[in-house]
């Protein structure tokens, strides 16, 4: 509650600034009337420049209305069809989200990453902390498809790889019931991308709940118990939203959309071969900067998203 109440505090502040500068041009604009100058009228194009970022900053956040959306989220991503390809992509997705949330200044945990048996990832699934976390990322959820000449084939062919991903809220503060029994805790030795971290002891944990199947791995702290607690925080979101998932029965639409890995059912492109281009095939948005994209800028994908997730009948 005393979060919320910083965050909407904040808001008021912002809000205030954003008259205070309005206040700030009208003047400006008066004084320009009167007398023309050079000077004054680079001052007035900064400051509407200053203005109109904040306004577009303000209204991305109040695209952001849904009861979880202020959370921090748990995002995951698996390779699907494409083998090694796929692996490697799901890794360079992967990157391209890390590289976005350390743009918009959350923490973000990696808490578990499988290597491929060759390069990239077979899953790995990341803890965003920070406001509207959950919010910005809810609807990168589906299938990422990629096209590219592929680095593993020796005659350089064009090869299309897909990865799915998927973002809940982390929901700490609702009561979601875990019984004791009917949980499975097993440890094992910690894998991860290399380097002076990786564990060499058992302090891995691998949590499955019985009744649902729901299985959740925590490994990048060196404790075990510290991993442990991680490992049932992804659990109660996982369970939350299964459950909220089960008695919603629209719902079952966006997870129809994970169902296949394959041609098809992709919700956003990303073709480095034979052109540039990353389109998002639900909103029309669309760049042939795809190395800018990979670096995580993102927010015109997102934003769209939002907007249109906000007004469904434009």
């Amino acid at each position: 509650m005393s979060q919320k109440l910083s965050y909407l505090r904040s808001k008021i502040e912002e809000w205030r600034k954003v008259e205070d500068l309005l206040e700030e041009v009208q003047t400006l604009a008066h004084l320009l009337e009167e007398e023309e100058d050079e000077d004054l009228e680079e001052e007035i194009e900064a400051k509407l420049n200053l203005l109109e970022r904040k306004l577009a900053g303000l209204e991305i956040e109040s695209l952001l209305r849904g009861k979880n959306d202020s959370l921090n989220a748990i995002l995951s991503i698996h390779p699907g069809a494409g083998g090694t390809d796929s692996c490697d992509w799901a890794e360079i997705l992967l990157r391209m989200y890390l590289s976005w949330m350390d743009k918009k200044g959350y923490r973000a945990r990696v808490v578990d990453w499988i290597a491929g048996e060759e390069a990239g990832i077979k899953t790995a699934t990341v803890v965003v902390e920070g406001t509207f976390a959950y919010g910005y990322l809810k609807e990168e959820v589906g299938i990422h498809r990629l096209v590219r000449l592929s680095p593993f084939d020796a005659a350089n062919r064009r090869h299309t790889s897909f990865a799915a991903v998927d973002v809940i809220p982390e929901t700490e503060d609702l009561e979601v019931e875990i019984k004791d029994n009917d949980l499975k805790i097993d440890a094992f030795r910690a894998s991860g991308p290399g380097g002076q971290h990786v564990n060499v002891t058992d302090s891995a944990i691998r949590i499955t709940h019985l009744p649902t199947g729901i299985t959740v791995q925590c490994q990048d702290e060196r404790s075990q118990h510290k991993n442990k607690l991680t490992a049932l925080r992804i659990l109660k979101a996982r369970l939350y939203n299964f459950y909220e998932l089960e008695a919603e029965k629209e719902s079952k639409k966006r997870y129809e959309e994970k169902a296949r890995i394959e041609w098809g059912n992709q919700v956003r492109s990303y073709v480095m071969h034979p052109y540039s281009l990353v389109k998002d095939h639900r909103t029309g948005i669309q760049t042939a900067d795809v190395e800018r994209v990979l670096k995580g800028e993102i927010d015109e994908f997102i934003i769209a998203s939002l907007r249109k997730l906000a007004m469904p009948g434009k």
